[in-house]
C-alpha cells in the first residue's frame, strides 16, 4: 500500500488542482474560491462534497507540509498548484489514472480511458491496464488496487490507495446500477464542459472579489 495517506479532503483538492491544471490552464494556479467551488462540484464527482472554505484551508495546510501542493501570492489572491507528480515521482500517464479515481471512485479500465481523455490521451484500454499494473506493483508502495468483480458486473473496477485501503462495504452499496458500463462520449463531454464552466465562473467571481475589496 502507499506510504502516502491522505484524508478524503486531501485528496480531493489534489484531484481538482490537477484536473483543473489541464481543463482550464488560463486560470490555473487557483484561487482558493475556485478549488473550493472545483472541491464541492456536483458533476464528474463521486461522491460528492461540500466542503467549507475552513476545511479546504486546513487539508491545504496539511499537504503544503508534505510538498504536495505550492502557495503563490498573485495580486491580492493566493494561488494553489500540486506538486503531486515530483512527490510520487511517477509518469503523467499515472498521475491522470489517479485523479480520476481520486475525483470519482473506483472505476473500470475502460472508464478510466474515458475520464482521462483530457487528461492524458491513451491510445486504448490495454495501455491503461499497463500502467494500473505497474502502479499496483510498485515497489515504493502500491496506489491502486484492482477490486473483487461486483455481483453482474463484466470487468472489475480499480482503486486508488491514496486514502488507504477502500472500504469494501461501502464500495458494494455504491456501485453504480450499470456496472461494468462506461457513460457515452457524449455525456462525459458534457461532464467536462461543466467541470470547465464551473471553475471558470468560481475564477470570475474570486477575480470581482479581489477588485472590489477595500
Amino acid at each position: 500500500m502507499s506510504t502516502l495517506l491522505l484524508t478524503p479532503v486531501e485528496a480531493r483538492i489534489l484531484g481538482v488542482l490537477i484536473e483543473k491544471k489541464h481543463t482550464v490552464p488560463d486560470t490555473y494556479p487557483l484561487s482558493l474560491n475556485a478549488l473550493l467551488s472545483g472541491c464541492n462540484q456536483k458533476t464528474s464527482r463521486e461522491p460528492v462534497m461540500e466542503l467549507s472554505e475552513p476545511e479546504v484551508l486546513e487539508a491545504l495546510d496539511n499537504l503544503r507540509h508534505q510538498s504536495l501542493t505550492i502557495e503563490s501570492s498573485g495580486g491580492r489572491v493566493s494561488k494553489y498548484a500540486h506538486n503531486m507528480d515530483r512527490v510520487l515521482g511517477v509518469p503523467s500517464q499515472s498521475i491522470a489514472i489517479l485523479t480520476v479515481l481520486m475525483l470519482r471512485g473506483p472505476l473500470t479500465p475502460a472508464e478510466i480511458r474515458l475520464y482521462c481523455e483530457r487528461l492524458h490521451r491513451f491510445s486504448d484500454v490495454s495501455a491503461v491496464e499497463a500502467f494500473l499494473t505497474e502502479l499496483a506493483e510498485r515497489s515504493a508502495g502500491a496506489l491502486v488496487v484492482e477490486l473483487p468483480r461486483q455481483p453482474g458486473a463484466r470487468e472489475r473496477r480499480w482503486a486508488h490507495l491514496l486514502c488507504g485501503e477502500p472500504d469494501l462495504s461501502s464500495l458494494t452499496s455504491a456501485a453504480p446500477a450499470a456496472s461494468g458500463g462506461s457513460q457515452s462520449a457524449a455525456q462525459a463531454a458534457l461532464e467536462a464542459r461543466v467541470s470547465t464552466l464551473e471553475a471558470e465562473v468560481a475564477e470570475l467571481r474570486a477575480l470581482i472579489e479581489s477588485l472590489t475589496a477595500p
